[in-house]
């Protein structure tokens, strides 16, 4: 077993008790000592009991939670910790449902933790892919219900709209060797396509579509743009999409093997989990083991929090958009 793996039997030896966890944090956290989450003061503060501090400068009480995507939670932090180790290892992913049997939750407090977890592996840090000598495939994606599980005029209507009525469009970009970037968009037309691709992709990179029309003109924009015609082939040469037909493969099997009813409103959350996963997987040059994928998503739990109204739509969720180009901070 690698170094970086840890197994469920080592994980419950890490974190015992919710305060070996809540010492973890404060490790990782403050590596310099307690600072206030509201005023960053270091200097002026009260050790009290429980894990709470007080900031004597703002007269306000404070925990590793605050500010974080544990925050204002009364799950105990070490069945978090191992919540967050499930969440960013799992292949595929793991289920409300069986994540409220692994910690002793309810199935709602367990959908809620999850989509916390999903928050901190949305990367904010973004950076555009490819460049001179890059290689990046674009493609699109329906995600959505199965046309067999219908009511007969509901199929029937799913039929004729040529299997896509009723599903979210999901366009997916990746350089070949490295990252990934999915994000849910409004239709297949020319101009949402196209934004996607100059929000995410350098220019002078070599781009590699199928045969869609939407596509045309990307190399009167910086772009090298070839084109391969599924009706007729999926590979000629350097010239494909496999390495996002492959990204598409493990998603859908994620969305219909593990989580089986996706709301379209939620699923760009679920693409920031494949996505987390994908892009921080081992490569022939380079390990990542279960560890490291931990570690990186709690290096992203800071200043990232939503409350279960935000999530569910009942109040402001400035997380939430899917419209064309790099989300904002």
């Amino acid at each position: 077993m690698s170094k970086s793996t840890i197994s469920t039997f080592k994980l419950f030896e890490i974190f015992p008790d919710e305060e070996a966890a809540r010492q973890y944090l404060e490790d990782r956290l403050w590596p310099n000592g307690a600072k206030c989450p509201t005023c960053a003061a270091t200097d002026r503060l009260t050790t009290r009991k429980g894990g709470f501090y007080r900031c004597n400068a703002c007269q306000l009480d404070f925990t590793v939670r605050t500010g974080t995507i544990f925050g204002r939670s009364h799950i105990p932090l070490h069945k978090w910790v191992y919540a967050m180790y499930l969440l960013v290892t799992a292949r595929k992913g793991i289920s409300s449902m069986q994540l409220s049997k692994e910690i002793g939750i309810t199935q709602k407090s367990a959908w809620f933790m999850m989509h916390r977890v999903r928050l901190a592996m949305h990367n904010k840090d973004f950076v555009k892919l490819g460049g001179p000598n890059s290689e990046v495939e674009v493609d699109e994606t329906f995600i959505g219900g199965a046309a067999r599980f219908m009511h007969a005029d509901k199929r029937r209507e799913k039929i004729t709209d040529r299997g896509v009525k009723g599903k979210a469009a999901v366009m997916g970009i990746l350089e070949r060797g490295g990252q990934v970037r999915a994000n849910v968009i409004p239709t297949r037309r020319k101009h949402d396509l196209q934004s996607q691709i100059r929000a995410h992709v350098k220019a002078h990179s070599a781009i590699y579509t199928d045969a869609l029309l939407s596509y045309q003109g990307l190399n009167n924009q910086a772009f090298a743009h070839q084109t391969i015609d599924h009706a007729e082939r999926y590979v000629d040469g350097q010239v494909h999409t496999n390495g996002l037909e492959n990204f598409w493969s493990l998603l859908k099997r994620g969305l219909k093997g593990t989580y089986v009813n996706v709301e379209p409103f939620h699923l760009f959350r679920y693409l920031d989990e494949q996505v987390f996963r994908y892009n921080n997987r081992a490569k022939k040059d380079h390990f990542v083991g279960d560890g490291d994928r931990f570690q990186m998503a709690m290096r992203h739990i800071a200043n990232r929090r939503i409350t279960y109204a935000e999530l569910t739509g009942k109040g402001t969720d400035s997380i939430h958009h899917e419209t064309a180009g790099p989300r904002p901070s």
